[in-house]
């Protein structure tokens, strides 16, 4: 069986072989995220795949973020580079929640704290434990908490 790892090295040595730069220098980048991700700690250790993806999500997010920030600096061309990369990454992601998807499962997850006794905005916590299993690696944190934030102000 494949490991994302491998998949990502293989999809890596073939981009270098395409000269394909953009997408070379970004899984070159993600590897050795996940490298470090491994020799950090006590013992060095293969991750996961789930591991691995968290690793993907958050160098994706990085991009993200810097691509807004370029973008609000007025540096368009970084910013179509930051956001590339981040298209690049998000091949390795698991398709994320539609925004219906993502205020079904939280409406649900309401719901469910209601049910349990947990109302307004102090009921945030217990929503979010219930969502969070549901979601992960599916929807940002920031989405769904801001989802959650307004279905309970609802």
């Amino acid at each position: 069986m494949t490991t994302l790892k491998s998949k990502l090295q293989e999809d890596l040595t073939a981009a270098i072989r395409g000269r394909d730069e953009l997408r070379s220098s970004t899984l070159r980048l993600t590897l050795t995220a996940i490298t470090k991700e491994e020799v950090a700690g006590k013992t060095a250790r293969e991750l996961s795949d789930d591991e691995v993806q968290k690793v993907i999500a958050r160098e994706a997010k990085k991009r993200r973020e810097a691509a807004e920030a370029f973008a609000d600096g007025g540096r368009a061309e970084q910013a179509q580079k930051e956001k590339a990369e981040g298209e690049i990454l998000a091949e390795y992601l698991p398709k994320q929640l539609s925004e219906d998807e993502l205020q079904a499962i939280v409406a649900g997850a309401v719901e469910e704290a209601r049910a349990a006794g947990a109302e307004g905005p102090r009921a945030m916590g217990q929503v979010m434990k219930i969502v969070n299993p549901k979601v992960a690696g599916l929807a940002e944190g920031g989405r769904v908490a801001a989802a959650v934030k307004k279905q309970l102000a609802g």
